[in-house]
């Protein structure tokens, strides 16, 4: 696959579950260098009820933030974005319509990554914004729904976990109406320590030589920590305990007058404190500093590396390939094939989507990873492991993309799952998958021998295959599973004839 021009301006934009995050920056010799930031406290995860579903309140004020995110992304004509939506956005159902209008209001559709995606961006972010420091280092970052926890060293990442508790979840449920007593602390003091007990004993083991923490929370305690006189702003179990007595003092979080603490933390602040309190005190950590990079950082370096030779995903296909043991010679054969034939007909088709080369070439590459755990049935079980393995690199709608089409590369094709696919996908992987099937058959044999060349005719919903003369007759098995695909397909309403 071909590597596009690195663009001069990118941006990423974090939807996160406390504020929304936009950083734009300029790629001149081999450097990033940020240009502008936008942060607004959207509060999302405010606005998700017990069953999952988004206030009109908060969705109007997030569209309204996404579409001054976009006004300004327009200005600055930034040529390449990822957005991304994370604990919140996870949690909600029902959420297509408000996709829809957010990616109207932004320009550019929202990736909703996983926990663990988000710990590795996260991590990226971090060390490419840190002084580059010997050793182990541990990160933590608190966001508004979720809490992230990485060991890493240099660029590569030990362990990697994401909790489900955040400042703001942790406030809605113990601090809603801002009140601060002793039996709210304790319970949530509570919460936190059983959502933190599965990681100790693994973390400990792990060890670290440096910690880190890159949320707004810690960053707001480091200025507290900073303004109280603690030098660096450095961060210990003892400044947080003082903390945590003050707001008892206080009452209620309007009272709150911590020196350093800006008023619009206020909201979500006691949830955060209480978290890294308890953070610190269950890894034994004796101080943290807050770090300059974050989510947003990590993302503008992701996405600069997949316009290099950096791209993480690439990186998770050729570890999945080994780990599941896939014959690369039998992968190579089939994802040439298949992208010959998508060259041939991506304009009739109207595929041309940037996504469908990488998309039909990494399917290609994983179809038989299910061959590792039976033969029966291995295209479903290679699409269940694609479809519930932590895949650095890629967001949920790609990871659910590539398990559709493993998962639909042989035997009978049900369409029934391509409607749980986003746009424009629900559509178009259809014609993918087709493509994936055709190569795999054409490839059957295993063998070394060079296909001959096909010439192809496409309609909407049909392909003519024209073989050379007697090709087929001197190649009857494939003439045999050419005959049986013409009859799986239509079953689908898909039209193939072969000559």
């Amino acid at each position: 696959m071909s590597r596009s021009k690195i663009p001069e301006i990118i941006a990423a934009v974090d939807l996160g579950s406390n504020s929304f995050h936009m950083v734009v920056a300029r790629h001149l010799h081999g450097q990033l260098t940020i240009i502008d930031r936008l942060r607004e406290p959207v509060r999302l995860a405010f606005g998700l009820d017990e069953q999952g579903r988004l206030s009109r309140e908060v969705m109007d004020k997030a569209l309204a933030c996404m579409e001054r995110f976009g006004q300004r992304l327009r200005d600055m004509h930034a040529e390449s974005v990822r957005v991304v939506g994370t604990n919140t956005f996870r949690q909600a159902r029902r959420k297509g319509a408000f996709l829809d209008r957010a990616h109207a209001a932004l320009g550019h559709p929202i990736e909703i990554i996983s926990g663990i995606e988000e710990a590795r961006l996260i991590y990226l972010g971090v060390t490419h914004s840190s002084p580059g420091e010997p050793g182990k280092r541990l990160v933590v970052d608190i966001g508004g729904g979720s809490t992230e926890f990485i060991i890493g060293e240099g660029l590569q990442t030990h362990q990697l976990e994401s909790l489900r508790m955040g400042c703001v979840t942790m406030s809605k449920q113990f601090f809603d109406d801002g009140e601060i007593t002793e039996k709210r602390i304790k319970r949530a003091r509570l919460a936190a320590r059983i959502e933190l007990e599965p990681i100790i004993e693994r973390y400990k083991a792990t060890g670290w030589d440096q910690a880190l923490g890159s949320s707004g929370t810690i960053r707001a305690l480091a200025e507290v920590a900073r303004a109280c006189g603690s030098g660096e702003g450095t961060i210990t179990l003892e400044a947080l305990e003082n903390a945590i007595e003050q707001a008892l003092r206080a009452g209620h979080v309007t009272r709150l007058k911590l020196p350093g603490l800006d008023e619009d933390r206020l909201p979500v602040f006691a949830g955060g404190l209480i978290i890294l309190a308890e953070v610190i005190h269950s890894l034994d950590i004796t101080s943290m500093r807050a770090a300059d990079g974050a989510l947003r950082e990590g993302l503008l370096y992701d996405l600069l590396g997949r316009h290099t030779d950096e791209d993480a995903r690439v990186r998770t296909v050729r570890s999945m390939a080994a780990r599941y043991h896939v014959d690369l010679a039998q992968a190579e054969r089939v994802e040439s094939t298949a992208l010959k034939l998508l060259a041939d007909l991506e304009q009739v088709w109207a595929i041309g989507e940037p996504l469908a080369e990488q998309i039909l070439s990494w399917a290609a590459r994983l179809h038989e990873i299910g061959l590792d755990i039976s033969h029966a049935h291995y295209h479903r079980h290679g699409a269940y492991l694609l479809q519930n393995s932590d895949m650095p690199g890629f967001p949920r709608e790609e990871q659910m993309l590539l398990a559709t089409l493993v998962g639909a590369h042989r035997r009978k094709l049900s369409l029934q799952t391509l409607e749980e696919l986003i746009p424009p996908w629900h559509l178009k992987a259809e014609l993918l998958i087709v493509l994936l099937r055709l190569a795999v058959l054409l490839n059957r044999g295993r063998s070394k021998a060079p296909l001959p060349e096909i010439k192809l005719a496409a309609k909407v919903r049909g392909l003519e295959l024209k073989f050379p003369s007697r090709w087929l007759e001197d190649h009857p098995l494939t003439l045999a599973d050419l005959d049986q695909e013409s009859e799986l397909l239509k079953a689908v309403g898909f039209r193939l004839r072969f000559e």
